[in-house]
């Protein structure tokens, strides 16, 4: 049985959701909604879908779920909406900007029985889904450091960073739940540093470059660093150290090829934004969606999965704004 989505916003990111889902035999785009009439229309003369309304949708028996990409202050309205229209959700991060509503949110999804998925894509990464394996086949012994290093190539534009919860809910948020994926045990203390260094119009409004350091209980530890600017391309490496060894991932290039000459050796730039980088990654995750509704297993990264970034974001915004080590 071919399963049908809806798809409510159909900006940039729902433009890459609409692509997985169209590529995904299991399952096809039947509706699309989204604020912008002209926005909608272009999803569905692409994908031959119809376009509605999100009450229309909520209502609508022959949906099976929703993809929420909509703008993030109307997250956590919307999974409840869909959490008692008895539908299935997947909804990009964060359930909300501010933890009590994202608590208050979930708790809907808990009292329904709502399957909820969240859009931390890293996760189905073919690169950090391998090096997850490999910690779980035990290659590398017991995980005892990672460093992840998440650095854009260019700042957003100045509305967006005031609109977007600041670098810790808008950006690290994403290396957060990458260190609870891999670090298996969660962290017990937060200690960030943060400055402004790309652009001093973002002074006073957010921070541009950061630094975290994450502790387990039993002293294992993620460094994080994150900037605003990296000339040279989207860079996102990960190193984990273990007590038998170390993995990592390298920078992803759109071709992998290597030119040798007199004068060294070069090779391609790297992918210049997550939406080139990751497409193997939003596939597998719409996949492992369509496996939460038609085989009922469990969503992966869940609501608690955000909250529990989310909560460390809020710490480490703290920490970078007080200038202490904030326990969890």
């Amino acid at each position: 049985m071919t399963l049908k989505f809806a798809l409510l916003g159909a900006g940039r990111i729902g433009k890459v959701h609409a692509r997985a889902i169209s590529g995904n035999p299991d399952v096809e785009l039947s509706v699309v909604a989204d604020a912008s009439a002209e926005a909608a229309k272009a999803i569905s003369d692409q994908y031959g879908c119809r376009v509605s309304t999100i009450d229309a949708i909520a209502t609508d028996p022959v949906l099976d779920a929703v993809i929420i990409c909509t703008p993030t202050n109307t997250h956590a309205d919307l999974i409840e909406m869909f959490a008692r229209a008895r539908k299935a959700i997947f909804c990009e991060k964060p359930v909300d900007l501010d933890v009590t509503r994202a608590q208050a949110c979930l708790a809907v999804v808990r009292d329904t029985g709502a399957k909820l998925m969240l859009g931390f894509q890293r996760r189905y990464d073919p690169h950090f889904s391998a090096v997850k394996k490999a910690i779980a086949d035990g290659r590398i012994g017991e995980v005892e450091m990672i460093q992840i290093v998440s650095r854009d190539p260019g700042a957003p534009p100045i509305d967006y960073i005031k609109t977007s919860g600041g670098i810790f809910r808008d950006m690290t948020i994403h290396d957060f739940d990458m260190a609870r994926f891999l670090l298996s045990e969660e962290p017990v203390s937060v200690y960030a540093t943060a400055s402004v260094l790309t652009d001093k119009a973002i002074a006073g409004i957010d921070f541009d470059s950061a630094s975290v350091t994450l502790t387990t209980a039993s002293g294992k530890h993620c460094t994080i660093s994150n900037s605003r600017r990296a000339t040279y391309g989207y860079d996102q490496r990960v190193e984990v150290h273990g007590s038998k060894g170390t993995i990592c991932v390298e920078n992803q290039r759109p071709v992998t090829i290597e030119l040798a000459t007199a004068v060294g050796f070069t090779r391609p730039a790297l992918h210049d934004f997550f939406m080139t980088r990751y497409v193997e990654a939003y596939a597998a995750e719409i996949a492992a969606f369509v496996s939460v509704v038609k085989n009922g297993t469990s969503p992966s990264p869940s609501g608690e999965d955000g909250l529990r970034a989310l909560m460390l974001a809020d710490a480490a915004l703290r920490s970078a704004s007080q200038g202490v080590v904030v326990a969890l």
